[in-house]
């Protein structure tokens, strides 16, 4: 390749690790977000229903514990953008996914293991904990958690990938009127996890590609799918005030951002071996 070549390939090279900076930015406002959100559906401010409050999935209706976790999730959502407070940040986001996710959700999955919807709560928090554990870098994060973490990340995608073709009616549902061919989509896109999954548990610079697919796979739901569904554009009864919708919307809004921010650790590793 000549050095003519090179020196026009720079720019878009340039555009392309500053839009996935940004993933830093969009994982840690999709946490705050989530925190808040708990906090405002516990006061009633969505208008639920005290004895029965639609919090994140993920986590027990217990009033008191929504508001602290809450609190928590948000302080780690601002934490993250710090490098004084991101490592702690991420490790106590990354330790509470994990832990509701073991004691609340996954008894609930072992009970209905057929469950798709169960089996999606149980490795989305497991998926954003993952990514809050390697945010901090390969030179913050021990060798055995940075491989474990990439793991379960891999195994989820693929999980996430292989359900699109088991639910692949039910998926294409859901997708507006305006899209055609609605289940060779959803075809399509399971075949993205499972190749990003994949990408991501072989590693090397496979696994760049591999985040940076899924970041972008979500970014496109969140555009024209999430998005516009809470904001009313579909004309779905209830959407706009459904604490459901919102926390659809905001935990696809961390996977956007969190493989964006792992993409660009993983360009920032390459750079500095």
């Amino acid at each position: 390749m000549s050095s003519k070549t090179l020196t026009e390939a720079e720019p878009a090279a340039g555009a392309i690790d500053t839009l996935l900076r940004s993933g830093r930015w969009i994982f840690a406002f999709a946490i705050a977000a989530l925190g808040a959100e708990n906090i405002l559906c516990a006061g009633g401010t969505l208008g639920a229903d005290p004895h029965n409050m639609p919090v994140l999935p993920f986590i027990p209706p217990i009033l008191w514990m929504v508001y602290l976790f809450g609190v928590v999730w948000v302080a780690c959502g601002v934490g993250l953008l710090t490098e004084r407070w991101l490592r702690i940040s991420a490790y106590t986001l990354g330790a509470t996914y994990i832990f509701w996710m073991l004691v609340h959700v996954l008894p609930q999955y072992i009970a209905d293991p057929g469950s798709m919807g169960l089996r999606t709560i149980v490795f989305e928090p497991l998926s954003l904990a993952c990514i809050a554990l390697l945010l901090p870098g390969p030179a913050a994060t021990p060798k055995w958690l940075d491989i474990a973490c990439r793991v379960v990340v891999a195994v989820a995608m693929i999980v996430f990938g292989v359900d699109h073709f088991i639910g692949i009616k039910f998926i294409g549902s859901l997708l507006p009127g305006w899209i055609p061919w609605h289940e060779p989509w959803v075809a399509f896109f399971g075949v993205v996890f499972i190749a990003g999954g994949v990408a991501i548990a072989v590693g090397g610079a496979l696994a760049r590609w591999g985040w940076i697919a899924i970041g972008t796979m979500f970014a496109v739901w969140v555009l024209t799918l999430h998005g516009p569904r809470v904001l009313g554009l579909y004309g779905i009864p209830g959407a706009p005030q459904s604490p459901d919708e919102w926390s659809s919307l905001l935990i696809a809004v961390g996977l956007w951002g969190g493989p964006w921010a792992m993409a660009a650790n993983r360009e920032q590793r390459l750079r500095t071996r």
